[in-house]
């Protein structure tokens, strides 16, 4: 479904086998717009980070500061945004070192002096004692007793999906965040969204509530079962495994597997090298994209004219004669030109950098971790090696109906939640419902600044020309910048790269009228990494 407006007086949902009205997305919206501190909460599908997006739109409109930050690279991606760890200058430490303040960059203090609003996605991800620390390097920076330092800070996430990780060889383990030092006193507002946009049929709603009630009866399981190798009505759908090796091994096999020739899209990037190679690692964006005729590719990215979305899956059927884009026939039987996105990281105001390319990925696998977020047409799904609490659920919800699932397998623990995160849902339901009550005040102001808005004229929509103006710029420096490489060009760099000569990657520039990243990506492709590792030596 997708959202058009926010939502108000949302119909009853049933979590846990009983009533419970939640809060709607109207008034979740007003109540951080009211400078609250707010844990942002529900099923998956229950729209929240639309909520959160919308609300980062009206608070940037507002003047304010708004760090947007996420407890993993991949979800900060989505929100255009950095990590908690970065942005909060705690690194992956355990603790905050004795000299930690003398030695913060002055880049680093200025930024969270000037924050006005901190948003935290994916909070389930984060362990109490790191929640903690941010809350410590705040207050120490700006002078200020207040928790985090006076900033308004928007946790948004369920904790029914992947919790924090505790490894072995960490000094500290930690649990959810609600068990921090600093959470009673931050006292967030809970809002809990409980109206559903994604999963459309009452059985498989009953399983997944089921699930987060910790009450799977015998009809979930069998209901579940009776999906173990289904046929789906599209043949060529996601598969949905709890490992990387798995993924990568059939994406790969997949793509050999099919007749006729190859299409490369490699990377370009702007920025410092380490802040382009965190982006790189927060990113589903791959440096060199292989894609064929017959390819099963997802999107990667919403797309602003919403041609598709993250998740969307299709077929490449073409490449454009002129630009070699793809072309990609949807599921749904729409054809569109994939052009390249942009992923940005960014430090509160300040773009740290930021990478184009062609915002799919091959979408035969993907693993669990990765599809968090997405809404996907259908999938095949592999919990026969499921291995944390979560996990099943994660992967469960991400489509709308039993008919578009089908199970490779499933274990125990797939089926199984937290009991931890039980007994925190059932507290944040009741004090939702609570805080509904106190602020439903708030709505009045909402209906005013609706009223405002529809008086005033709407905005053009943004120039769908943006990337061709990006293209064209890049070409003023880089003549041949995103067209395909032909055979003799091709033929030609590899003969400069083995002609004993030092050619430096600045001088291949220039010869081919290319950018960096396009040479780099297409020596690796030839002669491995260490071309690439000899040619950084050479620049």
């Amino acid at each position: 479904m997708t959202h058009t407006a926010l939502k108000s007086a949302p119909k009853n949902s049933i979590i846990r086998g009983e009533m419970t009205e939640g809060m709607d997305q109207q008034l979740a919206l007003e109540i951080m717009l009211d400078g609250h501190n707010v844990l942002l909460t529900g099923p998956a599908g229950s729209g929240k980070t639309f909520v959160l997006n919308e609300f980062i739109r009206r608070a940037k409109k507002q003047g304010k500061y708004v760090a947007v930050t996420a407890t993993t690279g991949l979800a900060a991606t989505h929100l255009g945004g950095n990590t908690i760890h970065a942005w909060s200058g705690i690194g992956i430490s355990d603790h905050l070192g004795k000299f930690w303040e003398e030695n913060l960059l002055k880049g680093r203090r200025d930024i969270i002096e000037a924050t006005d609003v901190l948003i935290i996605d994916e909070i389930s991800m984060l362990h109490d004692f790191r929640l903690d620390m941010v809350d410590e390097a705040a207050r120490k920076v700006r002078k200020d007793e207040r928790p985090f330092g006076g900033i308004q800070v928007i946790l948004c996430g369920d904790f029914f999906q992947l919790p924090p990780v505790n490894r072995r060889d960490e000094e500290r383990s930690g649990g959810f965040v609600v068990g921090a030092e600093v959470w009673e006193e931050l006292d967030p507002v809970v809002c809990y969204l409980t109206e559903q946009h994604r999963q459309n049929d009452d059985a498989y709603l009953e399983i997944l509530n089921a699930m987060r009630a910790g009450d799977v009866r015998r009809r979930h399981a069998e209901m579940l079962l009776e999906r173990v190798g289904a046929p789906l009505e599209h043949p060529e759908v996601t598969e949905l495994h709890t490992v990387n090796i798995d993924v990568d091994r059939i994406n790969e096999a997949r793509l050999a597997a099919i007749d006729g020739g190859e299409e490369y899209y490699e990377m370009t990037t702007t920025g410092k090298e380490n802040y382009v190679e965190t982006l790189k690692r927060s990113c589903l964006a791959v440096e060199t994209l292989v894609l064929k005729k017959g390819a099963l590719v997802m999107a990667i990215k919403n797309n602003q004219e919403k041609r598709y979305a993250n998740g969307t899956l299709g077929t490449v059927v073409d490449f454009e004669e002129e630009t070699h884009y793809p072309v990609v026939e949807l599921h749904s039987g729409r054809k569109v030109v994939m052009t390249p996105e942009t992923w940005e990281l960014r430090d509160g105001t300040k773009k740290r950098a930021s990478i184009t390319q062609i915002p799919l990925r091959l979408a035969w696998a993907i693993t669990v971790h990765k599809s968090q977020g997405m809404t996907l047409d259908a999938a095949r799904v592999d919990l026969r090696n499921a291995f944390v609490e979560g996990m099943g659920y994660v992967a469960l919800s991400r489509v709308r109906n039993l008919q578009n699932l089908s199970l490779m397998g499933i274990n125990r623990m797939a089926l199984q939640i937290s009991p931890e995160a039980l007994e925190i849902d059932k507290h944040l339901r009741t004090k939702s419902d609570q805080d509904a009550a106190r602020f439903e005040y708030l709505r009045e102001r909402a209906r005013e600044r609706e009223a405002i808005e529809k008086t005033q004229p709407k905005k053009k929509a943004a120039s769908s020309g943006g990337w061709s103006d990006k293209l064209a710029q890049m070409r003023e420096q880089y003549p041949n910048a995103f067209k395909p490489w032909k055979s003799n060009e091709d033929e030609r760099l590899m003969s400069l790269f083995q002609d004993g000569k030092p050619h430096t990657i600045k001088e291949l520039t220039k010869e081919f009228g290319r950018h960096p990243g396009s040479i780099r990506a297409r020596l690796k492709k030839h002669f491995g990494e260490d071309a690439v590792v000899e040619l950084k030596a050479k620049r």
